[in-house]
Parts: structure tokens; C-alpha cells; sequence
């Protein structure tokens, strides 16, 4: 308490307690547009599958962190953002995304599920929470800010021993139900699919391992796994395992491994023992893809462990979320190198438990998903809901303690299905031909084979041919009987319709050696715009058209499209391999930067970022 205390007066001397003129509070939300949505069209069969944009990690105020950070939106709200309609912020502005969403998922925490809400009288709206955010007054801010986090978060409703109460349980079996209720009122085939779903939110010693839990129907059990049943995925594997035999579908997909501490994607179980075959099939059952790009940074790779990957250092969060907030190991928390460890397994054991696909999604806190960097509104309102708390302007925290201005306006999850019903997103899910997204809508397909037309590219039938003759993202390549040389692969990329430019196409390669020993190499296959790929397989950087005052870009750069068919010149036949493509945007405006401009201040870097797409990887298995 002392140090508290310390602390607010440390703010006396720092804060001037003037007025910062901030925006965000400009509009307020106009009560008439509740709960309307544009109109969409059904979207018909097709065989040959159509690009359908989601995100499965969506909380509403019945998560308490939520709650206890201003969130009184409920999932019906969230089904109406994710539709396209405008909702009220927790601190009374609209927001909205540019575009609806195909299918989406509200993930509330299992822990105290709806807890908080009750015990505070179910708050419906945050008049008080705006008059003191739209003030300005750093101080004033400040000091609501930890009158919030020693008081609400540490009150009954979030002490684990008080959790399992007959009306503690209760009450969350009810908000369950409001999440069932919810998704099963917005769930329209064809239009716009809903899933039942919530989050698994282990945090061993202050190590992420969270996994939302998605289920395929509406077949689901009376109250979601916590973690305060189990903290040990194995144990939330074996649950879901006992809910499938009781015909409840359902996958868990991990997500933040880049703030895991190693543990997310580690060489031995929760508990320190060698994997097992056992383990290896509990896993890769239950989960058939992890999300790598969301609010709280990429997943996808590190600087220190991708050393000659120019592209690397995106959106890297690596403070884990701890009360000291100490650096996250990067060694098995990325899932490139969860790829490369699971290869190694391969080849040593005979068995792979990082056999999976890829997905985005936000993680937004407020009911909503904010993954467009123009439109970023934060994820917890009382921490990151305005231009000024996100920079620092108005909150007088350290990073590490208040970490909105940290975060990214990310993710999407993209999936290749026949249709928009929860079985064929589902499916597609489970065969892992998906992909990520930092929140542009590029459209990207990629497969591979042998023996493939010369003319493919440009056949009317190309996508039927790929189908017919290759494998697509998430597949496994079958080796051919002999070695045939580098198999094909293909990459057809779209921009956003409404986006920026495509910078340049690239597959980045893990494979294993005659030792056992992993390796990785990122390829340069592809410029939008025609450069060319020089000896060294570099390609000169585009302009930076970014005008940071103006939080502006120009399309003058880069292409519309790319279509490449690229084989391997280090293939090996022998050696197992995984390959996946990513396809990165010319530089556009951060988050960050659109804050700057609306507040007149200076944009912190990085002002510029390069969006992009990663695809699932195809896997070949050597001779």
C-alpha cells in the first residue's frame, strides 16, 4: 500500500493536471443505431471454396477482466459489431468496423465467468468512466486507474478461493447460457455464422497458456472447463476428448505463445516429461491451428531466433504478462520454431504435436474487434480507450504497467471453406486451410504438387486443376515414389479491395537434416509490382509513401495482385520439410501514428508498419 501511495504522490509533482484536448470524445454514441445492421448477402455453395473473414476471440463484459476495465457490452452487442452495426464504446462513442465480418466467436474467460458483472449490479452503461476519461486530467485518470486495480480486481469476485460458491457457480452457468442464447439469435447460414466458444485462461506462474475452446454446434456442456479445474492442457484436452463422445465437437486453438515464456510450444509437457506418440495425438486432435497475430503482438517468429528474416521484427510484444513484466524467452513461444521443433520430433521419434495450422484474431476486450489500424479503439477502455491513455498523454503509467500503447490493431482469421454455416468453417478449420491476417482482407491461396500444367496460372480451371493435382495450405505433400525434384508451389494474392498494395510475395522454408537438426530460410519469390529478384534472392525495398503528419499513404507503389509458381532450389528429397507463404503490403500508417495526428502530437515509432498474410504451412515428408 505504501508503495501505492508513494507512487500517486510521485504523479502529484509529475502531472500538470491540464486539460489534453483528446477527440476520442468528440462523438457520442447515438442510442437510434442500437442493435441495427447493414444488409448482406447469402453467399452460395461453392465447391471450390470462398475466402471467409472472422475472428474467434472476441470478450464482452462478462469476462471480469473486462468488466473490472469498464466493459458493460454484452455478446448480443458483439454479434452486431462483428455484423457491421455500430456499438457503444464502454466510454459512450461509436465504433465500428469499415466492413462486416463472415463469422465470428465470443470467447469470454471461463474464470468467474459473468462473477464480476453480478457482483457489481450488472452496470449497463459508464457515464462516470467517460466524465473521468474525457476530462484530460493525467491525475485524475491515474488515480482511477489504480483505484480500479486494487479494488475491483482484487475484490470477491476475482479471489480464486470464493470461486465454486453454489452462487458463484450459478451465476456463470446463467451467463453461459446468455452466450449459447446469443450466438444461436445471430447465427444465419450463408450470411454469418456464429460459434459457441470461451477461453481457457491458464497462466502458470504468470506464463500464458490460453486456448479458446470452439465448439462445431450447439451441443455444448453445462459450464465451460477452467482453468481453475486444470491449469495442465493435457487435462483440457482429456475434457474435450469426454465432451466429443458425447457428440460435443469442439477444438482448442492456443494463442499468445510470443508471451509464453517458452512454455507454449516447449520440447516437453506441462509437466517436464518427454512427449509421447499419446501426446503427440492428444494435441493435433485437439488442436488443429493457433492464432499468431492479435492485439497483444505476432507469434509468428522473433528477431533473436529468425536472425536473416529481414521481416521479423513485426509487432513484437515479448513482455510477459506478469507483475514484474519480465521478458518472455523466445525459444518456444513462436511458431516457426514450433514448426522446426516439431520436424525434429519427427525425424527423431516418429511423431509431430506441431502439426498445425494458422490463424488471426483479436482478442478484443470490448465487445468488439479492433484490428483496423485507422478505427483503433483499444482493448480495455479504461487502459487504451483513447487516443491519449493509448500514448501516454493522459495515463501516467510506465509501459510495463499500463501496456495499451504497446498493442497492435490486429488480427483476422481466414478461412477457405464451401460455404458460411458453422460445419464447413468448422471442417475447414480441423484440415487447417487457413491463415492469418494483421487485419487487411487479402485474399491468398497456395498449394503444392508435382507435374503441374505449364499453364495454370492463367487456365480458366486453375483453382479446380490446384485442387484436382496439388494440396492445398494445411495439406501434407505425399512423397512421389522416387525423387521427382522440388515440388511446385503456387501463391495467387489479392489485395484488400479497399486496401493498400502488395509489396511482395515470400515461402519461408523449416526443414531437418540428416542429424535431426532443424534450419530455416525465408525466400523472396514474388514482387506485386515486377522488380526483380536479384542473385542473392534480395529485392530492393519499396518507397515508404507514409506522411506521418497527415497519417496518410498513396497506392503509387506496389500491385494489385500476385501469381507465382516457385520451386525449391535446395531441395532435398530425403529431408522433411514445411513451407508456408507470406505476403506483405506496402508501408502504411501504425495506429500509433493516426492517434498522433488526431491529438497533434508526435508519432512514436514505429509510424509505419507492413501488413500482411501467413498462410498455413503444406508439410513433406522425405524419402
Amino acid at each position: 500500500m505504501f508503495k501505492v501511495l508513494n507512487v500517486l504522490l510521485a504523479l502529484v509533482f509529475l502531472s500538470s493536471c491540464s486539460k489534453v484536448d483528446d477527440p476520442t470524445f468528440d462523438t457520442v454514441f447515438d442510442e437510434s443505431l442500437k442493435g441495427l445492421v447493414p444488409d448482406k448477402t447469402s453467399v452460395a455453395f461453392n465447391p471450390l471454396k470462398n475466402v471467409f473473414w472472422g475472428d474467434l476471440h472476441i470478450h464482452t463484459g462478462l469476462s471480469y477482466d473486462a468488466y473490472t476495465f469498464g466493459v458493460v457490452a454484452m455478446p448480443d452487442d458483439a454479434y452486431t459489431y462483428a455484423k457491421g452495426g455500430t456499438i457503444k464504446h464502454a466510454l459512450d462513442y461509436p465504433i465500428s468496423l469499415s466492413r462486416p465480418l463472415d463469422f465470428a466467436a465470443v470467447t469470454d474467460h471461463s474464470e468467474w465467468l459473468g462473477t464480476a458483472r453480478h457482483v457489481n449490479g450488472a452496470m449497463t452503461n459508464n457515464n462516470r468512466l467517460r466524465e473521468v476519461m474525457a476530462s484530460g486530467n493525467p491525475l485524475r485518470i491515474t488515480i482511477n486507474y489504480f483505484k480500479t486495480v486494487f479494488s475491483q480486481m482484487g475484490s470477491h469476485e476475482t479471489r480464486e478461493e470464493n470461486f465454486g460458491s453454489n452462487t458463484d457457480q450459478s451465476v456463470s452457468i446463467q451467463a453461459w447460457q446468455q452466450i449459447q442464447d446469443a450466438a444461436e439469435r445471430h447465427n444465419n447460414p450463408g450470411v454469418f455464422t456464429t460459434f459457441v466458444g470461451y477461453e481457457w485462461t491458464s497462466m502458470p506462474n504468470e506464463n500464458n497458456l490460453h486456448r479458446n475452446v470452439i465448439y462445431k454446434s450447439d451441443k455444448a456442456p453445462e459450464l465451460p472447463y477452467s482453468s481453475i479445474d486444470s491449469q495442465n492442457p493435457m487435462d483440457l484436452w482429456a475434457e474435450l476428448d469426454a465432451q466429443r463422445a458425447l457428440g460435443m465437437e469442439s477444438i482448442a486453438i492456443p494463442h499468445n505463445g510470443n508471451v509464453s515464456n517458452g512454455l507454449m510450444y516447449n520440447n516437453v509437457d506441462y509437466s517436464g516429461n518427454a512427449f509421447t506418440q499419446e501426446y503427440s495425438d492428444a494435441r493435433m486432435r485437439n488442436e488443429p491451428i493457433s492464432e499468431i497475430l492479435q492485439v497483444k503482438g505476432a507469434s509468428e517468429t522473433h528477431p533473436i531466433l529468425s536472425v536473416d528474416d529481414e521481416f521479423a521484427n513485426f509487432e513484437i510484444h515479448d513482455l510477459r504478462l506478469s507483475s514484474d513484466g519480465s521478458q518472455s524467452q523466445p525459444k518456444g513461444s513462436y511458431v516457426r520454431d514450433a514448426l522446426r521443433t516439431g520436424l525434429e520430433f519427427s525425424h527423431n521419434e516418429g511423431f509431430n504435436p506441431y502439426r498445425f495450422g494458422f490463424i488471426g484474431s483479436s482478442d478484443g476486450h470490448g465487445a468488439s474487434s479492433p484490428v483496423e489500424e485507422d478505427r483503433y479503439h483499444g482493448k480495455l477502455p479504461m487502459g487504451d480507450g483513447s487516443a491519449g491513455v493509448r500514448l501516454g498523454e493522459t495515463l501516467l503509467l510506465p509501459r510495463k504497467v499500463n501496456r495499451g500503447g504497446m498493442w497492435s490493431a490486429m488480427g483476422l482469421a481466414a478461412v477457405w471453406a464451401e460455404e458460411n454455416t458453422r460445419a464447413s468453417l468448422f471442417d475447414a478449420m480441423r484440415s487447417k486451410e487457413t491463415y492469418a491476417t494483421s487485419g487487411p482482407r487479402i485474399a491468398l491461396r497456395f498449394f503444392a504438387g508435382w507435374q503441374l500444367p505449364d499453364d495454370l496460372l492463367v487456365r480458366n480451371d486453375a483453382i479446380a486443376q490446384a485442387y484436382a493435382i496439388a494440396v492445398p495450405m494445411g495439406s501434407d505433400l505425399k512423397s512421389p515414389a522416387a525423387d521427382k525434384g522440388s515440388p511446385e508451389f503456387i501463391i495467387w494474392a489479392m489485395k484488400d479491395p479497399i486496401g493498400a498494395n502488395l509489396d511482395r510475395a515470400q515461402i519461408v522454408k523449416v526443414w531437418v537434416d540428416a542429424n535431426g537438426v532443424s534450419h530455416e530460410r525465408v525466400f523472396n519469390v514474388a514482387a506485386a509490382d515486377n522488380r526483380t529478384i536479384d542473385s542473392a534472392g534480395k529485392l530492393t525495398a519499396l518507397q515508404n509513401t507514409v506522411d506521418i503528419e497527415t497519417a496518410s499513404y498513396s497506392n503509387s507503389v506496389g500491385g494489385n495482385s500476385i501469381a507465382i509458381r516457385w520451386l525449391d532450389p535446395e531441395f532435398d528429397a530425403k529431408q522433411s520439410a514445411a513451407y508456408y507463404a507470406r505476403v506483405l503490403e506496402i508501408f502504411t500508417p501504425r495506429w500509433t501514428t493516426y492517434d498522433a495526428m488526431r491529438l497533434g502530437v508526435e508519432a512514436p515509432e514505429p509510424s509505419a508498419i507492413q501488413e500482411r498474410a501467413i498462410s498455413s504451412a503444406i508439410w513433406y515428408q522425405g524419402l
